[in-house]
């Protein structure tokens, strides 16, 4: 790592969260390690998975599953969303399970010799993104699937509301339970519930939970450790003369002097534009980013105590991740997932670093 901007990865805290939520579920996990395992590396967190005992992973494309077994992950696999029919024997040949969401698609995929092919059934309840809608047309894919000797192992569907509205995840999961017993199947794989609902939603017909940002700590219903810190470093400190403005725009102008310091990020790094006018922390006290974030750079207003070299926070024990996502108006899992790739992992296991990751550096031993 050359460039001091990084994201600590602590793994410790995330075979605890795991372990949490298991324990008050009781059921078999599923970690949805989409998106790069939510940017925090889905190699160095299946491991983990791996570690704890946990049987199958989710993703969100055949492109990601793929590299999950490049990875060298063995164990179940997933694809929650899309995957072109025509891809079926890419699936078979790499034993990845996929989600068949409409007749239309179960249509297309018999097409193609789908024996052995792993099947999920995604049931719409009320999200309005993929699954089936109508009973009949679910009982008729069912049919043509087990005809064309596919191996239907799991059904499941999606809450929209599981932390906010107890009532529609009532009647999501009334429409699944429906769904389900029109089959009069018996499915290895069961699953509703998200990470919120894995704690909060209690169910005697599901037998596995599928567990994303609860991984990380980043959920309210249960005592969990945040997993997740954002790190850059002030690399030069100057000092800025009234009236003089900073930034692209001159949206900033000094109303005295002042020091002002330069971390390396931006938002090609992930952090983004609207960070303007929030803290970061930095030695003990609050500062303010001043100037509109550049693409690589970001400008900070400083006490006149604080040198170069000094480590910023920009979210962690001192600026919690969930307070960053409502001062942004959004939602932990956007801020992560923005962390774009020329940011170091590194990684932290029984308060060690034990591997620092960085997608721009896999050449780097070429350079000496």
């Amino acid at each position: 790592m050359y460039r001091k901007t990084f994201l600590k990865i602590n793994l410790d805290a995330i075979k605890f969260n795991l372990e949490a939520i298991q324990a008050v579920q009781k059921k078999k996990a599923i970690a949805v390690l989409k998106a790069n395992a939510y940017g925090c590396g889905a190699k160095e967190i299946s491991e983990v998975m791996v570690e704890c005992g946990v049987e199958m992973i989710a993703v969100s494309s055949l492109d990601e599953a793929i590299a999950m077994r490049n990875f060298g992950y063995k164990n179940e696999l997933l694809i929650l969303g899309h995957v072109d029919p025509i891809n079926i024997p890419i699936l078979i040949q790499n034993n990845i399970s996929t989600t068949a969401y409409s007749f239309n698609w179960v249509l297309e995929a018999v097409k193609q010799n789908c024996k052995n092919l792993k099947i999920h059934l995604k049931i719409e309840t009320g999200m309005n993104r993929i699954g089936f809608t109508n009973l009949e047309e679910l009982k008729q894919a069912y049919d043509l699937l087990s005809e064309a000797g596919c191996l239907i192992e799991g059904i499941f569907t999606h809450f929209a509301c599981a932390e906010s509205d107890e009532e529609k995840t009532l009647n999501q999961f009334s429409l699944f339970k429906k769904a389900y017993e029109s089959l009069n199947h018996s499915f290895k794989w069961i699953h509703t519930d998200n990470s919120y609902a894995s704690v909060s939603f209690k169910d005697s017909l599901t037998n596995a939970c599928r567990i994303g940002i609860g991984l990380y700590g980043y959920q309210d219903n249960i005592a969990l450790k945040p997993a997740l810190s954002l790190y850059s470093q002030l690399f030069y400190v100057k000092q800025v003369h009234k009236d003089e403005t900073i930034g692209y725009g001159a949206t900033y102008t000094a109303k005295e002097d002042i020091d002002v310091g330069t971390m390396p990020i931006g938002y090609a790094d992930g952090f983004i534009r609207a960070n303007q006018g929030r803290n970061v922390y930095i030695d003990g006290q609050m500062c303010e980013v001043v100037g509109r974030i550049c693409m690589d750079q970001t400008m900070i207003k400083l006490p006149s105590q604080i040198k170069e070299g000094s480590l910023v926070e920009i979210f962690g024990s001192h600026i919690p991740l969930e307070e960053m996502a409502n001062d942004l108006n959004t939602i932990p899992y956007e801020i992560i997932c923005l962390i774009t790739s020329r940011v170091s992992r590194v990684y932290i296991k029984n308060n060690e670093v034990v591997k620092t990751e960085n997608e721009y550096l896999d050449l780097s031993h070429h350079i000496r």
